[in-house]
Formats: C-alpha cells, sequence, structure tokens
C-alpha cells in the first residue's frame, strides 16, 4: 500500500484540465515515473490522491491549478539585457532563440529554466513560469509496483528518483 517512504513506480497520463484534455505527457510511451513516496519531490496533492493505493490499482483524478504549479506570474516574464547570454563576449544564437528553455540561475544560485518569449539585437524576454503555470492538470494511470524503500534498493541495488514535480519531466520544480 502507498505510505510514507514506500518506492512507487506507476505510468500516468497526464491531461490538461480533464479526460478529455489535450495529452501534455506519457509515460506509457517511456520509462514510468519511480518516487519515494512522502520525500517532498512531487505535487503534494498527487501525493493525496495515490495514498493508500495498492500494486495494479488505476487512479484518475484532477489537480486544479491552484494546487499544482500556480497561476501564470507575469513578474517571471522579464526583458533581460542580451549581454547576460554573452560568454567571452559572444551569445551562443544557437541556445538563445526563441522557444528554447535555457537553464539559468536565480540570485541566489538555485537553477531555473526560462523560455525564450522573443528577442532582438538587444533584448531577450524570458519567461520563468513552470511550464504548467495556469494549467489543471489531469491525471490516470496504474500504479505498477509499491516496495519498502529500502527493500527496492536492495533488489534494484540503486533508486531511480528523478527528482519529478509531478509533471513527470524531471525538471526537479517542486
Amino acid at each position: 500500500m502507498i505510505t510514507v517512504n514506500k518506492s512507487v513506480v506507476l505510468h500516468y497520463n497526464l491531461k490538461e484540465d480533464n479526460s478529455e484534455g489535450q495529452l501534455i505527457e506519457s509515460t506509457y510511451t517511456s520509462e514510468p515515473l519511480e518516487f519515494v513516496f512522502g520525500s517532498g519531490k512531487m505535487i503534494p496533492m498527487f501525493e493525496d490522491m495515490l495514498e493508500g493505493k495498492m500494486a495494479g490499482d488505476k487512479f484518475a483524478f484532477s489537480i486544479p491549478v491552484e494546487q499544482a504549479y500556480g497561476e501564470i506570474n507575469s513578474a517571471a516574464v522579464m526583458d533581460l539585457d542580451i549581454t547576460v547570454f554573452e560568454y567571452h563576449g559572444k551569445v551562443d544564437y544557437e541556445m538563445v532563440r526563441v522557444g528554447n528553455v535555457i537553464p539559468m540561475r536565480d540570485s541566489n544560485g538555485h537553477r531555473i529554466d526560462g523560455k525564450v518569449l522573443e528577442m532582438d539585437e538587444t533584448k531577450v524576454k524570458i519567461d520563468f513560469n513552470h511550464p504548467l503555470a495556469g494549467k489543471n492538470l489531469y491525471f490516470e494511470g496504474e500504479v505498477l509496483s509499491v516496495e519498502d524503500y529500502e527493500e527496492h534498493e536492495h533488489h534494484h541495488h540503486h533508486h531511480h528518483d528523478d527528482g519529478g514535480c509531478g509533471c513527470g519531466s524531471g525538471c526537479g520544480c517542486h
């Protein structure tokens, strides 16, 4: 049964809003999501909705925007001087281009990803909102296994915690 300190492995489809919504992500075409329940790596409501489930159980639930990644924060969209992106006096335009996500550091030195929205020869407009901000999330899937964390470690010799955030992308945003 899924409780604190259990290693959980599951497959899911993540859709926007509800079961009829646009597919955002699916683990069915790749590796399943694996995490330690209660370790603080997942959206709290994601864990709340899985607690008590067992291997073989199917699930389907929604997480409203307020309990997922919040509303889009306009203050997280910034115009930065192009010189911020210079390295040895040059800007790498393969990396700094519209649509690209660029790893950066905040004022505390923490990694933060920003998506380039637009740019010109002097400024880059970059969005630091989480990619799922402003979205209601709908998860449907199946629990593949639930093991004691230590037992899981013993059987597999290592743990595949991707530092995920509940969106499954492994972005470590939570």
